[in-house]
């Protein structure tokens, strides 16, 4: 596919892949972040939401793509397209926590229970299935395809290709059905959040295709007139952000049509929304900021910059988990890494000091 994810978004969901669980009331929270994945540094940035500013600068693989977050916060995977390889960033410390190698790297999403991320490849024609307790390659599934979303449930993935979405049973990692397409290479795939419907953005056909999951069907195309490079859909369903050549599109997910655009500067590739649905993030490629967008006023409110020459791709909006655990859900899955006040040598470690709590 050479060099033109420069100027097209191959990603799944982001918004899937970044819910964000509330572990229980007494926890404490750091304050939300961007990580953003820069092409042309081979690094991650992470950005304070609170001040837009950047705080830290992750390296990782050469021409980093895509980012998804573990649901707890724990773990941010960046896929990185040259490099061949998956770089595993703990928010607790930002640092590359593990490397695992998977050929031609493209886009990542991340089941609902935290328990598998799912890797296309843009060189493989296959996607790589990642324990991510163990940070190991357990299955390859014969697909080939880029932009990637895995359904609320965790029971499906989606996987975007040309003239096609093809649909995995994420249960026997086998493909459940091909639901063809018209002409187009899809470019961002995004699963509403009652998993009901299957947004894509295309490029070549100046449209989102519409898939409805109960029948997988394609159901309807929205006319948009142009390449769209990245998707963002607000917590309730109800609005739909379609990142465009030069401005960002909001679209009634109740009628299916653009109800209002916001002009970005240059132009927009990937876009992430807070878990409140108040502000959009979408980075810009062409001139290395993020821009943010409030939702209430659909109107441009802050331009991020990050490092002269970051070119950035795609990002995820994440809220790492803070202080001490409060339950023992918090220690699975690696989670008792991730704490800060106090730290912990392994689960047991973790777990006990919950046994403890008052």
């Amino acid at each position: 596919m050479g060099k033109r994810f420069l100027v097209v978004r191959f990603t799944r969901s982001i918004v899937l892949g970044l819910v964000l669980v509330v572990f229980g009331s007494g926890a404490a929270y750091a304050q939300t972040r961007l990580y953003v994945a820069n092409s042309g540094t081979a690094s991650v940035s992470v950005v304070d939401t609170a001040t837009s500013t950047v705080t830290a600068t992750v390296p990782v693989g050469t021409l980093p793509r895509d980012v998804a977050a573990t649901p707890n916060g724990a773990f941010v995977y960046v896929t990185n397209g040259q490099s061949d390889s998956v770089s595993v960033i703990s928010t607790a410390t930002n640092t590359v926590v593990a490397t695992v190698p998977i050929v031609g790297a493209a886009s990542v999403a991340i089941t609902p229970d935290g328990a598998a991320a799912y890797v296309t490849s843009t060189t493989g024609g296959s996607i790589s299935v990642i324990d991510t307790a163990t940070n190991t390659v357990t299955t390859t599934i014969p697909v080939m395809g880029d932009p990637i979303a895995i359904t609320p449930n965790g029971a499906f993935a989606y996987v975007g290709s040309f003239s096609s979405m093809v649909v995995v049973d994420t249960a026997t990692n086998t493909v459940a059905a091909t639901i063809p397409t018209p002409f187009a290479l899809i470019t961002d795939v995004l699963i509403t959040p009652d998993g009901a419907f299957v947004y894509a953005g295309t490029l070549f056909n100046g449209s989102i295709f519409v898939f409805d999951t109960a029948t997988n069907s394609l159901v309807t195309t929205i006319p948009v007139g142009s390449n769209v490079s990245g998707l963002a859909i607000t917590p309730d369903g109800a609005f739909l952000y379609a990142a465009r050549s030069t401005d960002t599109a909001v679209i009634d997910t109740a009628t299916n049509t653009i109800i209002a655009t916001v002009v970005t500067p240059f132009n927009p590739h990937g876009l992430a929304i807070t878990a409140d649905g108040a502000v959009v993030y979408a980075t810009i490629f062409s001139n290395s900021t993020v821009a943010a967008i409030d939702t209430a006023t659909n109107t441009l409110i802050a331009t991020i910059p990050l490092a002269p020459g970051s070119l950035p791709l795609n990002l995820a909006v994440v809220t790492p988990p803070a202080a001490g655990p409060t339950n023992k859900n918090q220690c699975k899955n690696g989670g008792w890494q991730t704490f800060t006040n106090p730290t912990f040598k392994n689960q047991g470690d973790c777990v006990s000091y919950v046994n403890h709590l008052p």
